[in-house]
């Protein structure tokens, strides 16, 4: 197996209050080979910056704020053909990005780095677990497409690939956007093992309940541009089985001799209109599969 050249890797690192493992991170990246290493931090309090600039590390302040905004401004930073990205709380392990950066080299776009294997549930709260399982099936019905982790925060990916996507999230939603897009593009991506440690030193930035819910809400709200009839779908059967329980209610009304003329009408409407919404639905699906081929040959153009 060829290795990448580690001089041509940019290693990225957000922070937020990292100071008790920025500066261990930033110099096993360093003891490893790799030689750019960038950490752009969102206004921390204490000395995060201080101590990865001691470290040997670029860093840059972000101007905005969240997770999502860092990794976006960070993008116009970088200039090395290949980019890992990991978070700064010393979860992952250094030596893992090898692995990371490997498949990119046999011409993968992405690669994942997958910390749901059984080696490190013992690092993961039981309701964390759970809810990255959840949300990882969620992620699978709407976008076609199982990733196994997609909240990973150990990634490595092709400048090219970067370039790609179309990037707004700004907060923890930047994970599950990533991969939105990298399957909108028919990027292929790789799922590697990766170790995972129990965060010290810092406490996490994640509510469980609160950016659970916020990350379901973005995999759902994504689903238009990727699978148009799941979104469009889920919101007609919804509108279409207000309508059908209105109707049971009218016609056990109706069994009665009581009318309900108004009710009836509003019924049917609402079955009509979630039908003709899903019907909408499967037009954009077909509309979507067609671009998919076209620009799939556009791409095998290019590459003659």
């Amino acid at each position: 197996m060829m290795d990448i050249n580690k001089d041509q890797v940019c290693v990225l690192i957000p922070t937020l209050n990292e100071e008790p493992t920025i500066g261990d991170l930033v110099q096993q990246f360093f003891s490893l080979g790799y030689t750019d290493i960038l950490v752009i931090d969102g206004k921390s309090s204490d000395r995060t910056r201080e101590k990865a600039l001691a470290a040997g590390a670029r860093v840059e302040v972000q101007t905005g704020k969240g997770k999502g905004n860092a990794f976006i401004q960070a993008l116009s930073l970088i200039n090395k053909p290949y980019v890992v990205l990991l978070d700064g709380d010393g979860t992952y392990a250094p030596e893992d990005a090898a692995s990371l950066l490997n498949p990119l080299v046999m011409g993968y776009d992405q690669s994942i780095g997958n910390r749901l294997i059984q080696d490190n549930f013992a690092s993961f709260h039981r309701l964390n677990l759970t809810g990255n399982h959840i949300l990882n099936w969620l992620f699978k019905v709407a976008h076609g497409k199982y990733l196994y982790d997609i909240l990973s925060g150990y990634r490595a990916f092709t400048l090219s690939s970067l370039k790609r996507m179309h990037l707004y999230e700004e907060g923890f939603g930047i994970e599950t956007e990533v991969s939105s897009e990298a399957v909108k593009n028919n990027d292929r991506i790789a799922v590697i093992p990766v170790k995972y440690g129990v965060r010290v030193g810092s406490v996490t930035k994640l509510d469980p309940i609160h950016d659970g819910f916020k990350i379901g809400r973005t995999i759902y709200r994504l689903a238009k541009l990727n699978n148009p009839l799941f979104y469009f779908g889920v919101i007609g059967l919804i509108i279409s089985l207000a309508g059908a329980v209105i109707g049971v209610y009218i016609v056990s009304e109706w069994l009665k001799n009581i009318d309900h003329i108004p009710l009836t009408i509003l019924s049917v409407m609402l079955i009509i209109v979630g039908l003709q919404i899903f019907m909408f639905g499967i037009q954009s699906d077909m509309l979507l599969a067609y671009q998919r081929e076209m620009l799939q040959e556009i791409q095998n153009i290019k590459k003659e």
